[in-house]
Parts: structure tokens; sequence; C-alpha cells
């Protein structure tokens, strides 16, 4: 069984931030555990330097995962720690006036991703995670290459959703995809087992997240469409600004309570200049299975309305149906099982306008505020 010493010693040959001094005495070390022979460790660094410093991540890793006993690692930076402040520069010259440029989104490309998208909700419990796993199959059923990321590192659903169970094998410094239904599917959740917490601060979520879709085997893609964590938070933030973003769908159920959060979505993914693709209004309604009556127990109609309000595409009603529950508990999405029922047709008509917007390459454009 491996121990701390055991990694501890093996990290002795990776020099650390300054490129000298071994990384265990460092003091760049803020995190180790070890759970049933999977083994993470985090590496404070200054944040500047992150590109700089993946080389040694990278090595540290490999080390680890050499070790007798390790069944896997996963290394992460964080800035955790104080970065030294930067000095001053010299004071520039007044630079000429020029016309403001709208923001772009940043990040590096990942090669042979065509599109990437965010599937996000301003809170938990609206159905998010179910409307990623139904979207990205009914893309897949429309002919596209499709993956599925899971960034929820907290509550990592995606296993659950697509009924896999099995650990991804290594290649070389990457990992390869399992695969479900035709799609590709990453998590964390493949890594450790379901019942056990991941108290991680956010810089660790940040480069696990960052990890799971740079070190991963994906080939060619049309579209990976990633399962966002909830909210609005350090997570959601970083992978907006530093993935380059196709654009990105908003999950919502029709109340005003999950409305309020939905439009914080919103104005987050226009901060950081990606394009929202459109509103899902999921548990929209209920049809009893007994008398066939339609009730709105969450009320009806909402998120179209904050899609006209905000001048966004309303993508569709998805209702609150025991099938699709049933499916979806047993790892059986009604995209991919039952293909000609009701359920499975909104989540492909959703799918087939977000892939004609992709086609095109555009969305609406943002409507202009005007204050009087």
């Amino acid at each position: 069984m491996v121990s701390d010493q055991d990694v501890l010693a093996a990290l002795q040959s990776v020099p650390g931030p300054d490129g000298k001094t071994p990384l265990p005495g460092s003091g760049a070390l803020s995190g180790l555990s070890i759970k049933d022979g999977k083994v993470y460790l985090s590496i404070a660094i200054d944040p500047r330097q992150s590109a700089a410093l993946e080389p040694m991540r990278a090595a540290a890793e490999a080390a680890v995962k050499k070790l007798a006993g390790v069944a896997n690692a996963l290394v992460s930076l964080t800035s955790e720690k104080q970065a030294p402040p930067k000095p001053s520069p010299p004071k520039p010259s007044p630079p000429k006036p020029a016309s403001p440029k709208p923001a772009s989104p940043r990040g590096i490309a990942i090669p042979g991703i065509s599109n990437i998208i965010a599937v996000a909700s301003g809170k938990g419990g609206v159905g998010k995670s179910t409307t990623c796993v139904n979207l990205a199959l009914g893309l897949a059923s429309l002919g596209w290459r499709v993956g599925v990321l899971d960034a929820d590192i907290y509550g990592p659903s995606i296993p659950r959703l697509l009924g896999l169970k099995g650990k991804p094998e290594s290649e070389g410094r990457s990992i390869r995809p399992l695969i479900a239904y035709g799609v590709k599917a990453m998590s964390i959740g493949f890594l450790v087992d379901e019942e056990e917490a991941m108290i991680w601060r956010g810089p660790m979520v940040v480069s696990a997240i960052q990890q799971l879709l740079r070190d991963v085997l994906w080939g060619e893609l049309d579209c990976l469409v990633v399962d966002m964590p909830p909210g609005t938070g350090d997570a959601q933030l970083s992978l907006a600004q530093n993935v380059p973003l196709a654009g990105a769908v908003i999950v919502s159920t029709p109340q005003d309570l999950a409305l309020v959060d939905a439009r914080r979505g919103i104005a987050m993914f226009r901060k950081v200049a990606v394009p929202v693709l459109g509103i899902v209004e999921n548990m929209s309604y209920f049809i009893c299975p007994h008398c066939g009556g339609r009730s709105a127990i969450f009320a009806h109609g909402g998120a179209r309305l904050e899609a006209e309000k905000y001048g966004v595409p309303f993508l569709g009603e998805v209702p609150l149906d025991i099938g699709i529950r049933e499916h979806s508990d047993s790892g059986r999405p009604v995209a991919a099982v039952d293909p000609d029922g009701e359920g499975a047709k909104i989540y492909r008509a959703i799918a087939a306008k977000v892939k004609a917007t992709l086609e095109k390459g555009r969305v609406r454009a943002a409507p202009k505020i005007t204050i009087e």
C-alpha cells in the first residue's frame, strides 16, 4: 500500500517551481491525499506561472503514477498561496484615444474539437445534468461526433446518467474517455468512489477541470458538451474565460426563484463574451399518467419570457416526466433508449436548434440597453 512518504520520495526527482529545489523541499506542496491507491496532490504556485510550470506538474504526476500500488494520480496546480506583487512598471505615456473593442473569449483551442458548449444553471436541482446528457445524445442522433465533460467536481452525475462504472485507461500522460451510446465521456466520478466527498478549494477544482478537459484523448469531435457546476463561482468563471466556448445553454425551471439565478448565469456569460445559445425550461409541466390532466407544478412559461426579455433563443419545454426520471436513474437516458418517445423528440428538437446555431457560427446579437 502506497504511503505519503512513498509519494514524497518519488517526487524528490522532480524540481520544484524554482527549477532546482526538489519538489518536496520547495514548500510548494499544499495538499496530499491517498485513498484506495489514488493519489491527489496539489502544488501552490504563482498563477502567472501556470503555463510555464505545466511541465513540472506533468512530471510530478508521471513520477507518482510509476509507484507500485498507485492506481491513478491527479496533480493540480493551485494558487492558494499569496503570489508576490508585481513590481510597479514605469509610468507609460498617455495612450492615443481608440474606439472600444468588445471583449472576446480567451482560451486555447483543443485540437480536434470543433465546438465546445456549456450547459449551465444558476442553481442546482433544475435538471441541468439530465438536460446535458440528453442534449449530447440528441446531437449525436443528428449525426455529430459528441463528447461530454462532467465539470461538476463536487457532484458528478454523468457516470450514473450514462450508466458508466469503469475506470479510464491511461495512454502516456493522457487518459482515454469512456464511451456510452456512442458518446465519449469524462468525469472525476470515474476516478473516485461515488460516495467520496471532494473537499477541494476553488483553485484545485479549476485545475482539475482543466486537466479533465485537456489531458483527455477526445479525438475528433463536432461538439464537446460541458456539464457546468451550478452557480457562477470560480470554477464557472475560470472555465468560461480559459476555454474557447462556442456558446452556453441555460437550464431553468419556470418558477421565479430559479429564474432569478438563471439571469445571473446569462449575465456571467455575457460579461466574458460567451454567446448564450438559448434557455431550456425544464420541469415545465406535468401530465398525469392516470387521467391525462396537465398541471403547471412549478408554474409555466417563465423561461420563455426571460428569453424574450434578454433577447436570447428559447430552446424548448421539457416536462416533469416519470419516464425521464426513471431512465436517468438507471443510466439509460431517454434520448438513447426511447428515441421515438415524446421525451426524446423534445431533446432532439432542442439539439437541432443548438446544432443549427453552431453551424451558422453566430448567435443573435445582444439587445441594446437604453436608459432614459
